[in-house]
């Protein structure tokens, strides 16, 4: 993609993972103009080129060992929602097939061991490092309760976003940040309602990325052993 002329608009992309699949949120200019869900990440980006700046909330980046500072400075700064960020071990317990091996191997590399819920990332996690290792330019890791903290002035949201209270207090927040979510989404309808929400959390990041006016988590980012950098951005 070459370099966009002042008279385009600023499009970037919002993509969260969801049960289904994933669910992605598109902003023009930071406002809404599509959404979409898929099976496969790598459709989702093929089909949207035009996207400067792809916000996911996944894992993009490992450590070879101990915990990535980005997972542990999210949970200071979430408070009471902390729970919803997951510490991610180093790279060579991704390697492993089988839950009962990664677990062994953590607990070699870290001291601690793996729990199912993180485990239960690894398909998607290792989908998105691949598309990062292909699409990396554009592709930067998010968490949205990350991106809903500091829409809510730096302060971790009361409510749960599979809440009545959590869901409306996030729509809000998006909608005072110029993102509507139209009643109608498509496909993308489908999904769980707090997917979507965190998808547009994310694009809200990605249009702060490519405006140049976001920060991350930690600040300067870590490095990975190629010297790529690992933060969540917001």
């Amino acid at each position: 993609m070459g370099p966009r002329r002042d008279t385009d608009r600023m499009v970037i992309l919002g993509v969260d993972a969801c049960k289904q699949g994933w669910v992605a949120v598109e902003l023009s200019d930071g406002a809404y103009t599509d959404a979409q869900f898929s099976n496969d990440l790598r459709d989702i980006l093929d089909a949207t080129l035009r996207a400067e700046v792809v916000a996911v909330d996944m894992p993009l980046g490992l450590v070879s060992h101990g915990w990535r500072k980005a997972d542990t400075e999210a949970k200071a700064v979430l408070g009471p929602r902390a729970n919803s960020v997951f510490r991610v071990p180093p790279q060579q317990v991704w390697l492993e097939n089988h839950y009962e091996a990664a677990n062994r191997r953590c607990q070699e590399l870290t001291g601690s061991g793996l729990s199912q819920q993180t485990w239960g990332l690894a398909a998607k996690l290792r989908a998105a490092n691949e598309c990062l290792e292909s699409d990396g330019g554009r592709l930067y890791e998010v968490h949205p309760e990350v991106s809903f903290w500091a829409l809510n002035g730096k302060a971790p949201l009361p409510h749960k976003k599979t809440s009545w209270e959590g869901q409306m207090t996030r729509r809000a927040l998006l909608r005072k940040a110029g993102v509507v979510l139209p009643d109608d989404l498509g496909l993308a309808g489908r999904v769980p309602p707090d997917d979507v929400l965190d998808a547009a959390a994310a694009a809200w990041s990605a249009h702060r990325i490519a405006k140049q006016d976001a920060f991350c988590l930690p600040d300067p980012p870590q490095l990975d052993r190629r010297g790529r950098p690992i933060a969540i951005w917001y």
